[in-house]
Formats: structure tokens, C-alpha cells, sequence
């Protein structure tokens, strides 16, 4: 087969099977597996930090997601072929059985009523009550596993079985800043008001989101997160503080 041909196609590399994939003429993206699995997920936030590391000018963009990395770069600077020969000869991760961790931040969360409105229906859904499922929710210590749909918000899995409810059938046309939702076996952040399905369970008054910060973004892919509960005395209070922080 002919490398344009293959290159259009997607092709396969022996080394640790990986399959890279052209989007158009100024992206390209690196699959690593076909599944949400922490060691997958390590090994692509691992190859994004490689090619971040070079240097590279005409790279646009590095997107790392649960089992990808998408390179997104100048078409007039490069082409998918030069690229993807470019990248075939960096060293890439290998599987194993350790999975580094990034940096741990406890969020605390205020669940239930006016910050959390489908926390009860997803107790119901589990079988618990709403005491036992933000037990359940709090348990576990949660890996980042990529940024998305709107500009900082986080991915983070994998959410206990039992409370793997999936989205509303109708999304919200507004979720507030801060609200801690369950997808299935993902829950996540919201960093800024926007729509979304998700069911709300609880809400955090730290901001995901610094503008005056060098790194605007609290969380990153392989960072841990581990929810904390909090009353509304501890929650307003926290939410002065972060209000006077951003001043």
C-alpha cells in the first residue's frame, strides 16, 4: 500500500499498536486503544507531553483525550505525511501495569437541594438514600482523564457502578458554574455557566476556571480528584474567599 493511500486510511504501527488517523489536512490523531482505562489514558497524556517537548513550530494545538491525541498544526508548514513520519519516530510509552498519578486536589462539594437538584432521583436510581449515595460518590479517588467540551472542564472516572446514571433525556439550557454532575460512569465539573445534560448532584465553590493565573486551569489530564462535603456554612465561606482571591 502506498503511504498517501495509507496515510488517508489510518495505519497501524507494530510498537505498542498504536493507529494514527489524519482530520483533513491540519490534524491528526494518535489512538492508543479503544477504551476508558487508566493505563491507556496514561500512556496518551505521556505522548502528548513528548510532543509538546519538541518544540515544534506549526504546532497548533495537543489535545489528549481518554485513549487519543489529537495534534492539530499549520497546513502550510506541514503536511499529514511529514508529520505522522515525524511522530512515528518518538519514543512512546510503554503499557505496564503502574499508572502514574498527577497532582491530587480534594474539591469540596455541596450536595443535594438547590446545588445538587438530581441527587435524590439518583439515589432512588441506586438504590440508596441521598446520604449514602454522596458516601458513595465521595469514596473514590477520581483520575482526570481529559478536558472537555467546554474549556476546562474534566473528565474524571470512573464513577461506582451503582451510581452510573445516564444523562437527562432533555439537557439544561443553563448549569451554574461549579456543579458536580454524574454521565454513566464519568462525572465531572462544570468550570463556567453553560448547557448540559448531566445529572447535578452537588455544586463546588472553587473556581476550576483563574483567569489572573499563569495556568488558567485548576485541573489537568492525570490529576486526581477526591470530593470532599461540605455544609452551606463551609461552602459560602469558601465562596467569599475564592470571590476575594479573584479580586
Amino acid at each position: 500500500m502506498s503511504q498517501s493511500k495509507s496515510l488517508r486510511r489510518g495505519y497501524r504501527t507494530s510498537q505498542e499498536s498504536i493507529h494514527l488517523a489524519p482530520l483533513g489536512d491540519s490534524a491528526i490523531t494518535i489512538e492508543f486503544g479503544d477504551k476508558i482505562d487508566p493505563c491507556i489514558n496514561a500512556r496518551v497524556i505521556a505522548f502528548a507531553e513528548t510532543v509538546a517537548a519538541q518544540g515544534w513550530v506549526g504546532i497548533r494545538d495537543i489535545v489528549p483525550t481518554y485513549r487519543s491525541v489529537t495534534i492539530y498544526f499549520d497546513a502550510i508548514q506541514w503536511t499529514v505525511s511529514a508529520l505522522a513520519n515525524r511522530l512515528k519516530r518518538l519514543p512512546r510509552p510503554s503499557s505496564g501495569s503502574s499508572v502514574p498519578g498527577g497532582t491530587l486536589h480534594t474539591i469540596p462539594v455541596l450536595y443535594g437541594g438547590d446545588w445538587g437538584p438530581d441527587l435524590t432521583e439518583l439515589a432512588t436510581f441506586a438504590g440508596l438514600t441521598p446520604t449514602e449515595a454522596i458516601r458513595l460518590h465521595t469514596s473514590v479517588r477520581y483520575r482526570v482523564y481529559m478536558l472537555g467540551f467546554s474549556p476546562g472542564f474534566p473528565y474524571l472516572g470512573l464513577v461506582p457502578k451503582r451510581l452510573a446514571m445516564p444523562r437527562l433525556s432533555t439537557p439544561r439550557t443553563k448549569v451554574p458554574a461549579g456543579s458536580v454532575g454524574i454521565a454513566d460512569r464519568q462525572t465531572g465539573i462544570y468550570p463556567s455557566s453553560t448547557p448540559g445534560g448531566w445529572r447535578l448532584i452537588g455544586r463546588t465553590p472553587i473556581p476550576l476556571y483563574r483567569k489572573t493565573n499563569s495556568s488558567p486551569f485548576l485541573l489537568k489530564p492525570g490529576d486526581l480528584v477526591q470530593f470532599q462535603s461540605i455544609d452551606r456554612t463551609q461552602f459560602d465561606r469558601l465562596s467569599d474567599e475564592s470571590a476575594y482571591a479573584s479580586d
